[in-house]
């Protein structure tokens, strides 16, 4: 590991917390795609499973928020572990339906219910805020860590699920994703050296997060990022079938997440100088211009190393966001602040989704690629528009300090 990610993880309980934090995590990317691998293979009705899996998503962009907002009030311990069960016992329900045929209305209020799960990359994060709150540039290197965990659940995640679903039986996917969702969070909870202050006082005056400007400006910008990486998946899938190679769908995507993940490494190891909103917005318009070369793809090969290009702009942009939204946020307010943006991005994959779907039906996957990059430029534009929220003075009663300049503990100029 390189010297920095050493740096950072010489801080007691921070190699602990971030494994736990990965286990917790790997449902994000497993639960859906394991329900829709267990429905179609029980019933063969994939109208059912893929509306089942957009309520689970819907279902946690709405209550993620709520959730995160409790933590930040009354602790992590005392929110994600009831919390937790709630969505394990829901999800244990969902898959007893499926598998004893129960009328579909069941399967839904089960998966509202299931939907009910924490934002376990914002919890992680905000625990290293509390450790590096006044180092930046080891802060920076922690954000670009957890950004390389999150690819690596989104690259391995899918396959475990996938896999055993097929391979075992239809449920085993979407249970061992509520496994993981368990462990990693009483594991988590568990480290209370490491958990963030709660701060009730803060918020008997009532409001939320959203009341900054500067994170609407990010929360919106993520929806439009987030219709990119629903629009890509959908249309990559379609791309490979259309060709005969739907199984490649899975190495293609992988390699569009490992380009990310590689930037993102390596974006942990700069010392970057300037302002963060100005290197934000730069890494917005690049993931927008990334698209571009996917409107001219006519081959797998093509493909692949048009989206290893696009997802080296990926890491990089959510390493700054989170960067951003610790700036812009109160610190009483972190976690929620922090689940927003991840509220955003998944609001912006169904919307995504069901727009490329639409498309790929209509006009054929030649025109779907036209989705991410209409997405891709509202990104752009919206970040253009509120690029003066991003780099104006964070108001009394945020973070403290602006975004102009900070310097590191040992006094060297970063941003």
């Amino acid at each position: 590991m390189p010297s920095p990610y050493r740096a950072v993880f010489a801080a007691p309980g921070a190699l602990g917390f971030s494994v736990a934090g990965f286990l917790g995590r790997m449902p994000l990317s497993m639960t859906g795609i394991g329900v829709v691998t267990m429905v179609s293979q029980t019933t063969g009705r994939y109208g059912l499973a893929g509306a089942l899996s957009a309520t689970l998503a819907m279902a946690a962009a709405v209550i993620g928020p709520q959730v995160s907002r409790l933590v930040d009030r009354y602790g992590q311990r005392r929110v994600l572990r009831p919390v937790t069960l709630v969505s394990a016992a829901a999800l244990t329900g969902l898959l007893v339906c499926v598998q004893q045929r129960l009328p579909d209305w069941t399967l839904f209020v089960f998966a509202v219910g299931a939907g009910a799960v924490p934002s376990m990359g914002s919890m992680v994060r905000a625990r290293w805020a509390e450790i590096y709150r006044g180092s930046p540039r080891r802060l920076h290197t922690a954000y670009s860590w957890e950004s390389i965990v999150d690819e690596v659940c989104f690259i391995f995640g899918p396959i475990l699920s996938i896999g055993l679903s097929t391979a075992w039986f239809p449920e085993a996917g979407p249970l061992l994703a509520a496994v993981f969702l368990v462990t990693g969070v009483l594991w988590l909870t568990a480290q209370r050296a490491t958990e963030p202050a709660p701060h009730p006082k803060a918020h008997h005056a009532g409001g939320s997060a959203l009341r900054s400007s500067g994170l609407q400006v990010l929360v919106i910008t993520f929806v439009a990022t987030g219709a990119i990486f629903g629009a890509v998946d959908v249309v990559t899938v379609a791309f490979t079938e259309e060709r005969g190679h739907k199984a490649a769908a899975g190495l293609v995507l992988a390699v569009y997440a490992l380009g990310s993940c590689l930037a993102g490494t390596v974006f942990g190891l700069l010392h970057l100088k300037g302002r963060p909103s100005t290197r934000w917005l730069v890494g917005v318009c690049a993931m927008a211009v990334s698209m571009i070369p996917l409107q001219l793809a006519g081959s797998l090969p093509f493909l692949a190393v048009a989206l290893f290009v696009a997802g080296l702009a990926v890491a990089p942009t959510m390493v700054t966001t989170m960067a951003l939204v610790e700036r812009h946020v109160p610190r009483t307010r972190l976690t929620e602040g922090m689940t927003w943006t991840s509220t955003g991005l998944a609001v912006g994959v169904a919307l995504g989704s069901s727009a490329a779907g639409w498309v790929v039906d209509a006009a054929g996957t030649g025109a779907g690629y036209a989705v991410p990059a209409v997405a891709g430029a509202l990104a752009a534009a919206v970040g253009l528009l509120g690029y003066r929220r991003l780099a104006e003075p964070v108001p009394t009663g945020g973070r403290g300090e602006d975004d102009r300049d900070l310097r590191t503990d040992d006094g060297e100029h970063v941003a």
